[in-house]
């Protein structure tokens, strides 16, 4: 993990020319520690509410990406001679430059656009993410289906959240730069539900099985925590974005109106569905 960690910072110490930025492997500090205490009091296996791990991977990568986009939202006029990797012919130039007398050095990889680097990073972190999950000891709480689900929730959630990061960020003018604050912010927000295990993990327990209500009751909690984590975190701060993108820049196209309804339409169907669980609730 740590080796991987070490590639985006490698990654920002090029990009800003700086040695000084390999201070950025401190924030792997937290990381380690919390490696040690886990496998020294709970040999190894995860919490059931909340990923410490994932946590701390996510502290020791976000703030090197948040580097790289100000730095490429501030330098985009220098960047438009580069090798986009939006074709196969590019991709075979590149791989070819790049193993010319059977090496593999790392100067042919700087003349990759410096978008389609950034957009490499975030799918590697969403990737890792995901994989990482997977990989990790589970919780003795958390049973396989449960785990299952979380997996399908994060390949979701991760898709969405690339989405939304790649496209609106290539909406935002170069003169916008408070706008840029503003997405890579909810982006941080957003990357906060792959710590968090409480829409799957307040299901009944085999304890409640015997009791119908008590089965029903932890399962509503279920369903309006994971509401609740859709709207708030998701697909609300989503949704006012894209507005702001829309009404105040003037930037309107297919996709964005697209992916606007779409969290128009999740937001309505959300609040709908967390008035009926509160009314079920009650009843």
């Amino acid at each position: 993990m740590e080796r991987k960690d070490r590639f985006w910072v490698w990654r920002v110490v090029w990009v800003k020319d700086n040695e000084l930025y390999w201070f950025l492997t401190i924030l792997y500090l937290p990381l380690v520690v919390e490696m040690i205490l886990t496998l020294r009091r709970r040999s190894g296996n995860d919490y059931k509410w909340f990923s410490p791990a994932i946590f701390f991977f996510l502290i020791s990568i976000i703030p090197s990406l948040w580097i790289l986009e100000l730095h490429h939202q501030e330098n985009k006029p220098t960047d438009s001679k580069c090798e986009k990797l939006d074709s196969t012919e590019n991709f075979y130039r590149l791989w070819k430059n790049a193993t010319n007398g059977g090496m593999l050095p790392m100067v042919p990889l700087s003349s990759v656009c410096a978008n389609d680097w950034i957009l490499a990073l975030h799918q590697i972190l969403l990737i890792l993410l995901i994989l990482g999950k997977w990989l990790m000891p589970a919780a003795g709480e958390l049973t396989r289906d449960q785990l299952s689900q979380l997996l399908l929730i994060f390949v979701g959630t991760a898709a969405d959240i690339l989405e939304f990061t790649s496209e609106t960020l290539s909406d935002i003018n170069d003169s916008s730069p408070v706008m840029v604050y503003i997405i890579l912010a909810v982006w941080t927000w957003s990357m906060l539900q792959f710590p968090l295990h409480l829409s799957v993990v307040m299901g009944a327990s085999s304890d409640d099985l015997s009791d119908p209500a008590s089965s029903r009751l932890t399962q509503l909690r279920t369903d309006i925590w994971s509401t609740v984590e859709a709207l708030f975190i998701q697909d609300g701060p989503f949704l006012v974005v894209r507005l702001i993108v829309m009404i105040y820049f003037n930037v309107i196209h297919q996709m964005l109106i697209f992916f606007a309804i779409k969290n128009v339409l999740v937001v309505i169907l959300n609040i709908y569905r967390l008035y009926v669980l509160i009314c079920d609730k009650r009843n």
